[in-house]
């Protein structure tokens, strides 16, 4: 049987071009007058979509419209469509189409010479066979049944930066690989650049002798293997276009003498702009690993079944269990749950492990956070607020478990959960307008530290779904996608998921920013008493260092909310000590429960961009020393000194050991 023919003019573009589209549609039978032919350009109307013309011909610039072999122009009427908020556009016959026959949809502008400026605009993400669909109803009832299908490729757009995605932690002379991008202006591979384009790399302490030259590949990277550093330090590997003379620069890559951990980079809560990560899971999870260069996802679909069916769940778990590979890409499957505001919140729900149901909050099994950690053991999932300074989705942690909440989220691209606006939050929950979300201060994160709730910190990235979803159609201030580092020693879920436990975790604002913070020789995420330490009452010797993507412009050390030491390095990367003499029992915050008095510690680091990135906190307890045994009143006789008489080696056994007083300083 004759199949119809559809074909696209251009048979491809470059993401972002402004052209003429031409989609010609060539009928296997013939089409009496009146049919009517729907075009859907399966497109969502966001800034990166492919952009939606109007059926106004009169407008000349981006217009869409119909034509014949004879030349007639067809006008456009746009037609709502249920599954988009963008229109369809439909075209009715005035004449009959005999078989063979061409009809052609043609996207652009009138004015030929002016395409390229006046036309429209491709999409900005490159794909494969982007698919168009026209419908056919020769009845012209607007029955329509399955669609015909354009097909289109998008390509990347001309070479405008080069990326490099690398380990964030090296060791002295051990090996590892880096993959440079050549990607456009959008952040598709490309390898449109002049034949002339060559890449020289270079970085810290490089050999003299040693040479990199690079050109740009047909697949649009290159994996650098077996790179390594001689000298412990701050590194960041360094490209020239000898072409354009642009030079692109890593994220800081730091150096250690010995080191046995890594740090791995990804979230926990988000989705991609570009790609759903429910109905496409897969290309979604593909575009993380290999298009982000991340380490770990955790999905974060919301629980309930109009947001995520059975089916959906099924297909979101089986894609995580593919893509879980050790040593490359570590997935998570999480769910998002909302509760009652101030009690409960919102909070991003991870599962340790595979094969997990959904927490159904209808389910009464899991109406209620204290049924869903009755269900689960802390080492079977981690229960992470989320938003929790989000007005009518706030967290005021008063229920606050410390067993199951090990990390909290920080910061997500609506905003910082840190403090209020007035205290300092450089990038607060807020709206412009009345419709959104403002900032309330009963999920202060600062004030849950202050109410002795412990915790670490993650970042999430962009939410459109669920709670978050009218944020988009109001005022809400939106912010750059957050990440997460986990500091673990191997690259697998186990061993991430018990680093999250330990709050051996930190978050950034979406750089990769390298943070460090050590109190008496203990990381971030620990908990410090002076039982153990007795120089803590004295001295807290705290330790650090700092790398960021950019020139830094500050690093401060928080103390109980409030700022302790402020630095301003005058470079991208700080190595700091500072001793907090101040004695510790004048600092403390009184704990409840008959908890001991304590003390919390973490930085805060602002770079000349805007980016921030927040270390997990330290605790310190007081625990004061033990008194003195009171005098009996009961006086023993008293001994004569010239009748007690000490051997020579006693006298040196029983003399005092000021090395081992000196440890327990320290």
């Amino acid at each position: 049987m004759r199949r119809s023919i559809c074909y696209c003019e251009p048979a491809s573009a470059q993401a972002g071009e402004v052209n003429n589209w031409k989609f010609v549609y060539t009928s296997a039978t013939s089409l009496p007058k009146g049919t009517r032919l729907k075009f859907d350009m399966l497109s969502n109307g966001r800034d990166i979509d492919w952009q939606i013309p109007s059926s106004n011909v009169k407008k000349i610039t981006n217009i869409i419209y119909g034509e014949l072999e004879s030349g007639k122009i067809i006008s456009a009427k746009e037609v709502s469509s249920a599954a988009h908020f963008t229109p369809d556009f439909e075209f009715i016959l005035p004449s009959a189409l005999e078989a063979g026959s061409n009809f052609t949809i043609v996207i652009g502008t009138t004015d030929i010479k002016k395409a390229n400026k006046e036309g429209n605009r491709a999409q900005t993400n490159s794909q494969r066979r982007r698919p168009f669909n026209i419908y056919i109803d020769p009845t012209g009832q607007g029955n329509y049944g399955e669609p015909e299908v354009f097909c289109l490729d998008i390509k990347g757009n001309t070479l405008c930066s080069i990326r490099v995605v690398a380990p964030s932690y090296v060791t002295r002379n051990k090996r590892f690989d880096v993959i440079v991008r050549f990607e456009d202006q959008y952040g598709n591979l490309t390898s449109d650049a002049p034949d002339e384009t060559l890449i020289e790399l270079s970085y810290e302490h490089l050999r003299e002798n040693l040479n990199w030259k690079l050109f740009v590949p047909e697949t649009g990277f290159i994996a650098l293997p077996n790179l390594y550093f001689n000298e412990p330090g701050i590194y960041t590997i360094r490209l020239l276009n000898t072409y354009t003379q642009q030079v692109f620069q890593s994220p800081p890559i730091k150096c250690f003498a010995d080191n046995n951990k890594s740090v791995f980079w990804g979230i926990l809560h988000g989705e991609s702009e570009r790609i759903d990560s429910t109905e496409n899971i897969e290309n979604c999870l593909r575009h993380f690993r290999d298009d982000k260069g991340m380490n770990f996802f955790g999905a974060s679909p919301f629980e309930s079944q109009e947001e995520t069916s059975n089916e959906m769940w099924k297909l979101i778990s089986q894609n995580l269990l593919e893509f879980d590979e050790n040593d490359r890409f570590t997935t998570f499957l999480g769910t998002q749950w909302s509760g009652i505001p101030e009690e409960e919140g919102t909070r991003q729900i991870v599962f340790t492990k595979d094969h997990k149901q959904p927490l159904r909050k209808k389910d009464a099994k899991y109406s209620t956070l204290k049924k869903i950690y009755k269900s689960f053991s802390p080492k079977e999932i981690i229960s992470i607020p989320t938003f929790t300074m989000g007005k009518g989705y706030e967290y005021n942690f008063k229920n606050f478990d410390p067993d199951y909440e090990r990390v909290v989220e920080i910061y997500n691209a609506w905003g910082s959960s840190e403090c209020l606006k007035k205290e300092g939050n450089l990038r607060p929950i807020q709206s412009h307008g009345k419709v959104g979300v403002q900032e309330s201060a009963e999920g202060s994160i600062q004030k849950a530290l202050l109410n002795n709730c412990r915790f670490g910190f993650v970042a999430g990235g962009l939410d459109d779904r669920g709670i978050y979803a009218p944020f988009f159609e109001g005022d809400q201030v939106q912010y750059s996608p957050g990440l997460t580092a986990i500091i673990a020693a191997e690259h697998t879920r186990a061993s991430l998921a018990e680093a999250l436990y330990t709050r051996s975790c930190y978050a950034t604002t979406g750089e990769r920013i390298i943070v460090g913070l050590y109190i008496a020789g203990m990381p971030m995420g620990s908990e410090i008493s002076t039982a153990q330490k007795h120089g803590l009452l004295i001295n807290r010797h705290i330790s650090g260092f700092v790398a960021g993507t950019t020139r830094l412009k500050s690093v401060e050390i928080i103390r109980n909310g409030k700022v302790l030491k402020s630095f301003h390095p005058e470079s991208y990367s700080l190595d700091f000590t500072f001793d907090d003499m101040t004695p510790l029992e004048t600092v403390t915050v009184a704990s409840k429960d008959k908890k001991p008095p304590f003390v919390f510690y973490y930085i805060r680091v602002v770079q000349e961009d805007g980016h921030m990135a927040w270390s997990s906190p330290i605790w310190v307890d007081y625990v004061p020393s033990a008194p003195k045994r009171p005098v009996s009143k009961n006086a023993k006789p008293t001994v004569k000194l010239e009748s007690l008489k000490i051997a020579e080696d006693e006298e040196e056994d029983n003399d005092f050991d000021y090395e081992d007083d000196e440890d327990d300083d320290e």
